[in-house]
């Protein structure tokens, strides 16, 4: 099975989760810290570090001094995260709705990560956009999407048919 994205954003809780060693050089792949309270700044540094020999981007969520202090390439800002206050770093946004879009391309976010493609197992998230209606507001919004949720190996191959330029993944890689 072969996906042919430009980006492909894998979501972390903790920098443990993910072995950066098993990865092959590769400068597709974008790392997203999401919870830094899991981690010690000397081992996000250590990490970063790792990251930038692999060629690998980096993201910190919601906190743009640790951003900073790591050279992290850019900042995560969650779906509800509200302010509008950022410095000039590199920004991926993520949304549920098309209010949160908008909020995130006010924020000046270059990218949105988009939840959910596909029907996932949650017993309190039941909706899901599917193909058609992610590549309408895709078409619509003028602006990178990137689709995250629901993504496993029994529909990886429908991801071709996904206008984005890339996918993001959180649950499958914690299998």
């Amino acid at each position: 099975m072969i996906i042919i994205k430009n980006n492909y954003y894998l979501y972390i809780e903790n920098i443990k989760d993910l072995n950066i060693d098993t990865l092959k050089i590769n400068e597709k792949i974008n790392i997203i810290l999401r919870n830094i309270k899991k981690n010690t700044i000397s081992e996000i540094i250590k990490y970063r570090k790792k990251c930038k020999e692999k060629r690998i981007k980096f993201y910190v969520a919601n906190n743009t001094n640790i951003a900073k202090i790591c050279d992290a390439d850019g900042l995560y800002i969650s779906s509800y995260n509200k302010k509008k206050n950022y410095s000039k770093i590199p920004k991926i946004g993520s949304a549920h709705n098309l209010k949160e879009v908008l909020e995130k391309i006010m924020q000046g976010c270059e990218r949105i990560i988009f939840s959910r493609l596909f029907k996932t197992h949650y017993t309190s998230k039941k909706n899901f956009l599917g193909i058609v209606k992610f590549n309408l507001i895709q078409i619509n919004f003028k602006r990178n999407l990137i689709p995250l949720g629901g993504i496993n190996n029994d529909n990886l191959l429908k991801l071709n048919m996904v206008k984005s330029e890339g996918l993001a993944i959180l649950s499958e890689l914690k299998k």
